[in-house]
Order: C-alpha cells, then sequence, then structure tokens
C-alpha cells in the first residue's frame, strides 16, 4: 500500500553551498521497495553527451540532502557524473511517518531505492552506477553494497558504524552487557512514556551553546551544524535531533555482518585526526580480511583532516574529488 504522505518541495535553492553553473538542477521522488516516497536533488553536467556514469550520495546522520551530500553531488556532477543528493525515509523531505526515526534496513533500503530509479533513467548507464556515504550513510553505503549487486563502486567517507557507535558508545566504551542493559532500560521507558503521550519525544540535536568543557568531536560538530558553515533548518542534527528511541534497533542489528563479501570496488575515506577514524579503519580491515575481492578495496587515510572536514572541505580542499573521480571510473570501466 503506498503512503498517503504528501511531499512538500522547496523549490528555491536553499543549500549551505553556492549553486553551480555547470550543473543543471531540479527536484525529483522515487519510492523505496516498502512504499516510502524519497525526495532527492538531482545534479547533471550541462554539457554531456549519451549515457552517464551515476552516483547516488546521502548523509551524513542527521543531516539533509542541502546540506554535504548535495556538495558532495553537486561536485560530481560538475565532473561528469550524473548524481543525486537524497533525504533518507522519515527525515528531511523524504516521506514516512513517524518522523526522525532510524532504521537499519530501511535505511539500506533507501540506497537501494536509488539505485532503482537510477537504473532506469534514460541518460544513465546502469553498467556504471556507484553511491557515496557520508557519516552514518558510510556504514549504511558498505551495508548496501555487500546486498546490491548493481553497485559498481562505494564511498564510504567520514564513516560511522552505527550499530557499533549505538550497542558500544564512542570509542567501544560502553561495550559491557550491563551498559547496554542500562541503555535499552531506559529507552523502553521512553517508549511506554511516549505510548502513553501519544508522540515522540526528541532526542536533541547536538548541544548548544557548546559547554566549556565538550569533548573536541562535539566542538567540530557544533562548528559544523550549529553555525552559518553548515546550519539547515530541516537538518535533525542542526535542530532538533533523532526521537529519544530513533535509533534503537541499531543496537542488536549488525549492519557488516557480510562485507568481507563485497567484490565491488570500495573506497573508505576518512580524516586522519577525525574522532571517528577508527570505525573506517576496522572497517576496511574487517572488508579485506579472507575476502578474494580485496584488491578493488582501498583505505584512504587524509593528514590533518577531521571529521566534518569531509562534510565541506574544512576550509582547507581535505575532500580528495579528483581522487573519487579516478576511483569511480576505475571502478566501471
Amino acid at each position: 500500500m503506498a503512503e498517503t504522505m504528501k511531499l512538500e518541495l522547496t523549490n528555491e535553492w536553499d543549500k549551505t553551498f553556492p549553486k553551480s553553473d555547470k550543473v543543471n538542477h531540479c527536484k525529483v521522488t522515487f519510492r523505496n521497495r516498502y512504499g516510502i516516497t524519497l525526495a532527492a536533488d538531482i545534479y547533471e553536467p550541462k554539457i554531456a553527451e549519451g549515457k552517464l556514469p551515476a552516483i547516488a550520495v546521502c548523509g551524513p546522520f542527521g543531516a539533509v540532502k542541502e546540506q554535504c551530500a548535495g556538495l558532495y553531488a553537486q561536485t560530481m556532477a560538475e565532473r561528469g557524473f550524473l548524481a543525486i543528493a537524497f533525504d533518507p525515509s522519515f527525515t528531511g523531505e523524504s516521506g514516512g511517518v513517524p518522523r526522525y526515526m532510524a532504521s537499519p534496513d530501511i535505511n539500506t533500503e533507501d540506497f537501494q531505492a536509488a539505485v532503482d530509479f537510477l537504473s532506469v533513467q534514460e541518460n544513465v548507464d546502469p553498467e556504471k552506477i556507484g553511491i557515496i556515504g557520508i557519516c552514518g550513510w558510510g556504514g549504511l553505503a558498505l551495508n548496501a553494497a555487500a546486498l546490491d549487486t548493481r553497485i559498481r563502486a562505494t564511498v564510504a567517507s567520514t564513516m560511522y558504524d552505527m550499530s557499533r557507535v549505538n550497542a558500544k558508545g564512542y570509542f567501544d566504551a560502553e561495550d559491557s552487557a550491563d551498559a547496554r542493559y542500562a541503555k535499552k532500560e531506559a529507552m523502553n521507558a521512553q517508549r511506554t512514556a511516549d505510548y502513553q503521550s501519544g508522540s515522540y519525544t526528541p532526542g536533541g540535536g547536538v548541544v548548544d551553546p557548546l559547554p566549556e568543557d565538550a569533548p573536541f568531536f562535539v566542538e567540530d560538530y557544533h562548528n559544523y551544524y550549529k553555525t552559518d558553515r553548515g546550519y539547515h533548518k530541516r537538518s535533525l542534527n542542526s535542530n532538533d535531533g533523532w526521537n529519544v528511541t530513533g535509533c534503537m534497533s541499531f543496537m542488536n542489528q549488525p549492519i557488516l555482518s557480510y562485507s568481507n563479501e563485497i567484490r565491488s570496488a570500495v573506497l573508505i575515506m576518512h580524516g586522519e585526526k577525525a574522532h571517528s577514524c577508527y570505525f573506517g579503519r576496522d572497517a576496511y580491515a574487517a572488508m579485506v580480511k579472507d575476502n578474494p575481492y580485496a584488491d578493488n578495496k582501498e583505505l584512504l587515510i587524509i593528514p590533518g583532516a577531521v571529521h566534518t572536514d569531509l562534510y565541506d572541505g574544512g576550509g582547507k580542499d581535505a575532500i580528495p574529488f579528483d581522487r573519487m573521480v579516478h576511483f569511480f571510473e576505475e571502478a566501471v570501466k
């Protein structure tokens, strides 16, 4: 059964980055396997002939397509790709109710639905489709690559493994049965309260104002989501965040169980000084372990870069777009 929620798509340019004069841009929609309608920005090079290689971009986790996913998509379109940046189910301009929920399954499906859409476009070569996942969507992109054989190449940028961070906490500091039990106990109490009230309690986005004793990674997020650099009115991280119970299912549903069976090309890129770099290093190690298709896998560590530098370049051109173009071109030859 199709959903009845009507999407309201913004027509004016409301991105956190300037519009390029080298690409055509418009809004599109497509449905995922669960009947949820997703909203996307499509970026197409103005000068293009024949069927193009295509890329679907999503992330970071709790962001919207008007932030860095759109920047990635537009920049790749400037370099000859047809690219879409989409909002995941339950967020941004996309459909799905209740709002501000996340799902290992549905969010992986969102990437596959984007591949569905790209595969049937007249100006797209269906044999040359790739995906880019940023932050928490980097882990979900790897999960999609393990499931969808149509995906020829995957870039995971400044990635999180959302299952790991929910189940074990940051830096695995809460990796114990007791710590997990306490978190589950609190979330299940919240479920009861939400059911009684008839609404879901927001968990709060990035903390603001920034406490003086905030850890660096919180400061890093604040500098992006809560300033003119990256703030967007529809971004969960910029505002009230996911629901308290929004990411609950990630706690016992690992997303990277079969990553070492990925046959297609994968580039994991991470900032050397990113608090999250251990996610990328460990995901790469697990992906190539006992994988007979390890030759087309790469871990790229970017010197001096922190987590959000790979959101928008961090003012130092930290995003290696030329390297990404070369990777995609080699992968789909």
